[in-house]
């Protein structure tokens, strides 16, 4: 199907809730780190196109392009578009210390007094759930920050094995902490291999943690095998119950396609679904397509382990 640019449509951006948060956001997000390959002035233009076009979730990193996509984010949101956003961005530290710094150059550089959402980067190690609880560990910086205004709502990110999703919404459990959300993959290879949305999917439903779905083509990885279009990515993503799909966008036709996906999607029927399936088995079969689950590729705290304890970019 030829992708129709979003703004010759006269749809609307659909909405979800994002998870027990209440707060209404867009079914597309925003990705960051696209947003700063884009670089300063196309990735300006892509943030606020997407802002006038519908999209309202923006995603970001402390460690993005050594803070670039931040800043260009920041700049972006000023002349009355950061009303206009639902802003998240994450922090890697696990240290008190090092959280709050990156929290507060996060501030700064995305030119904003709170963030709606900050979600802790890259929970990628089996040891990571206890150290983020530990005390005077991040979880600690991260409650101060809300207490204070600084922040609305605290989440975690990881793309590596659903079990250390789970392990960390258990030691959040353990000791009597929510998650407002969860960020993960969600693909249609990721539902044949270490599955997130088989294991981790249903019990953050459960729990009504807003889902954060991400890597829906894999960065481009997914659509080598030929066996699935961009769309079909991005609607396979949609038709789980997430609450937002993270798109990166490195151009305005990549934009467009992500606006195109969110207002053409409605529930996949069964058979349809199926077929996706079907096609993907054998592509999914050893994650050879899914390197952030079977390589350190993607893994930027373990190339820089300095991110965790300090505020070194």
């Amino acid at each position: 199907m030829p992708v129709v640019p979003a703004s010759k449509s006269t749809a609307e951006m659909p909405m979800r809730t994002l998870g027990k948060t209440g707060v209404k956001v867009s079914a597309i997000g925003l990705g960051g780190y696209h947003v700063g390959a884009a670089g300063a002035g196309e990735g300006e233009r892509i943030v606020r196109s997407a802002l006038d076009r519908g999209i309202t979730f923006l995603d970001n990193c402390w460690d993005y392009h050594g803070g670039k996509s931040e800043e260009i984010m920041g700049r972006a949101l000023q002349e009355g578009y950061r009303q206009k956003a639902f802003l998240m961005t994450k922090i890697d530290g696990r240290t008190k210390a090092a959280a709050t710094a990156q929290l507060e150059q996060c501030l700064q550089r995305l030119r904003t007094d709170h963030i709606d959402l900050v979600q802790i980067h890259e929970v990628i190690r089996p040891g990571d759930p206890v150290e983020c609880f530990a005390a005077g560990a991040c979880i600690e910086a991260l409650v101060e920050a809300k207490n204070a205004g600084k922040i609305r709502f605290i989440g975690f990110t990881g793309h590596k094995h659903p079990d250390i999703h789970l392990a960390m919404l258990d030691e959040a459990d353990k000791h009597g902490f929510a998650f407002d959300t969860v960020q993960m993959p969600l693909n249609v290879l990721d539902a044949h291999f270490t599955s997130f949305e088989q294991k981790v999917l249903p019990r953050l439903v459960a729990a009504k943690i807003g889902v954060l779905g991400m890597k829906s083509m894999g960065g481009g990885k997914i659509l080598k095998s030929k066996a699935v279009t961009p769309l079909e990515c991005l609607h396979y993503a949609l038709d789980l119950p997430t609450s937002v799909v993270i798109a990166g966008c490195d151009s305005m036709g990549v934009l467009d396609q992500a606006i195109h996906a969110a207002l053409t999607f409605a529930p996949l029927p069964g058979e349809v679904r199926q077929a996706l399936l079907a096609r993907t088995a054998e592509p999914a079969r050893d994650g050879a397509l899914e390197t952030f689950k079977t390589t350190d590729e993607h893994d930027g705290t373990a190339k820089h382990p300095k991110w965790l304890t300090g505020s070194e970019v």
